[in-house]
């Protein structure tokens, strides 16, 4: 089965835990990795990494340096994509364990996340929202990226997620629109997370 073919299944299968109806194009990649540190060695977390679209850029972009590690719910692709991408520290699990996670690898906080996942991940639990428990687990300078598609940005869960954005960093900004993706997409980018 095809790469596409595949990510449609996932996706009727599972809606709620697979975001994408296919692989994310490489333009759209290249804006969602666009933080990653030039230099030095920096901690990168990817959730929902699905097959690797952005995975591959971010093994491309980091060559070598710091630190991969892919969280991804759907145990066959986590498995595939160790196989495919052996620097990677790729985990099956869920989003709101990458704290315990990157104590567990031993790496300390995050540089940059770089997120892949629906909408429905990023529902408060206990009443704390996604992206205030990874924004715990960031360094001071951290950056958080996550695409969504153009027509679903003025749903309420997006609406939500961008306030969510906006009040656990101190700067938040959206993309034009990434025409050469199917469909088209923007990218969400936050910066450095407020500290309570």
């Amino acid at each position: 089965m095809s790469t596409a073919a595949r990510f449609l299944w996932e996706f009727v299968k599972s809606p709620t835990t697979t975001a994408a109806v296919g692989p994310s194009s490489r333009a759209l990649a290249e804006q969602m990795v666009a933080p990653i540190p030039l230099t030095g060695d920096p901690v990168v977390v990817e959730l929902g990494p699905g097959t690797g679209a952005f995975t591959e850029v971010i093994q491309r972009r980091l060559g070598g340096r710091g630190t991969h590690l892919a969280v991804e719910l759907n145990e066959g692709w986590a498995a595939e994509l160790g196989r495919r991408f052996p620097g990677v520290e790729s985990v099956c699990g869920d989003a709101r364990s990458v704290p315990e996670l990157l104590s567990e690898h031993g790496v300390g906080k995050a540089d940059v996340v770089v997120s892949g996942l629906p909408w429905v991940a990023h529902a408060p639990v206990g009443g704390v929202p996604l992206v205030e428990l990874l924004a715990g687990a960031m360094t001071p300078d951290g950056a958080f990226t996550q695409f969504a598609y153009t027509w679903t940005r003025w749903a309420p869960p997006a609406r939500r997620q961008h306030a969510d954005l906006k009040a656990t960093f101190e700067e938040t900004v959206v993309s034009r629109t990434v025409w050469r993706n199917l469909p088209p997409a923007v990218v969400y980018l936050a910066r450095r997370p407020r500290r309570a």
